[in-house]
C-alpha cells in the first residue's frame, strides 16, 4: 500500500478492517493467530485539514464569476451558492430533486439533503440561494418535475438527454474552471471547507455546525475550527481582574 502511495488514513483503515476480520476468525477457531497484530501503521495525521478554505473576498468573487444570463450561468450560480452557503458534498448536491428545495418549517424554506448512509437532514435555505435556484428553474423549464433532478447538465453531447442529474465530476470541473480563472484553482470540497470554517469563525455553535455538515463525529468538525489559533481568541484576553 505504501508503494502504491496510498494515504496514511487509507492504510490505517484497511489494516484495521483486516485486524477485525482476523480477530473474529481467531474467536471462531478458524485461524490460529492474527497476522495483522503488530504491523506498524502510519501515524494519525493531526492538526488542520488539508483542504484549503477560501477567504471571504475569494468566495464573493467565485459567486459572481458566472456573469451572463445564459441557462448555464444561472445553473452555475445556483450550484456555487448552494455549495458555499450549505456546505454540501458533491454527491449530496447531485442527489437533490426539485422537490427537495420546496420544504418549509415555520415559513422558512428548507433544503432536504440525503447524506452519507442515507441520513437525511433539513437545512434552512439561504435567501440568495433560494432566489438563484428559482431563477435557474424558470429558464431551465423543469421546475414542475418534482421527482426529477434539481441540477442538470445544460448540454449532454454524448446522449442528448438532459433529464439526469449533473455528475460529481461535473461539479468538480465547474468549480475548478471558475476558480482557476480567478487565480486560485481549487476543488469542490474546498467550498465545503470554506463554509464550515466561515460559520465557525463567525461564532456558529460547533455542535450545530456538526449537524449542518452531517458529520457523525464532532472531531471531524473540529478540523475546520481555527479559532484556537487566533490570538484574539486566546484565554489571555478573556480574563478580567
Amino acid at each position: 500500500m505504501v508503494r502504491r502511495r496510498l494515504g496514511g488514513s487509507t492504510i490505517r483503515h484497511r489494516l484495521s478492517s483486516l485486524a477485525s476480520l482476523f480477530e473474529y476468525l481467531c474467536e471462531k477457531n478458524a485461524v490460529t493467530h492474527n497476522p495483522v497484530k503488530g504491523v506498524e501503521r502510519p501515524r494519525s495525521e493531526t492538526g488542520e485539514g488539508k483542504t484549503p478554505a477560501l477567504g471571504d473576498h475569494q468566495a464573493r468573487e467565485l459567486l459572481a464569476a458566472p456573469i451572463d444570463d445564459s441557462i448555464r450561468s444561472k445553473c452555475d450560480r445556483a450550484i456555487l451558492s448552494t455549495l458555499l452557503f450549505h456546505a454540501l458534498r458533491r454527491d449530496e448536491l447531485c442527489k437533490l430533486k426539485v422537490r427537495d428545495f420546496r420544504h418549509t418549517c415555520k415559513g422558512v424554506p428548507l433544503l432536504k439533503v440525503s447524506g452519507k448512509g442515507g441520513k437525511m437532514r433539513y437545512l434552512p435555505l439561504h435567501p440568495g440561494t433560494h432566489s438563484l435556484i428559482h431563477e435557474y428553474l424558470d429558464v431551465a423549464g423543469h421546475g414542475t418535475d418534482e421527482n426529477g433532478a434539481l441540477f442538470r447538465p445544460v448540454r449532454n453531447n454524448r446522449t442528448g438527454r438532459l433529464e439526469k442529474a449533473i455528475t460529481p465530476d461535473g461539479i468538480y470541473k465547474l468549480v475548478r474552471a471558475y476558480s482557476a480563472a480567478l487565480g486560485f484553482q481549487i476543488g469542490a470540497h474546498a467550498l465545503r471547507a470554506t463554509a464550515a470554517t466561515n460559520a465557525l469563525d463567525h461564532e456558529a455553535d460547533i455542535a450545530k455546525v456538526q449537524e449542518w455538515l452531517g458529520h457523525a463525529n464532532i472531531a471531524t468538525t473540529r478540523i475546520y475550527d481555527h479559532r484556537g489559533t487566533r490570538p484574539e481568541d486566546s484565554p489571555t484576553f478573556k480574563m478580567t481582574y
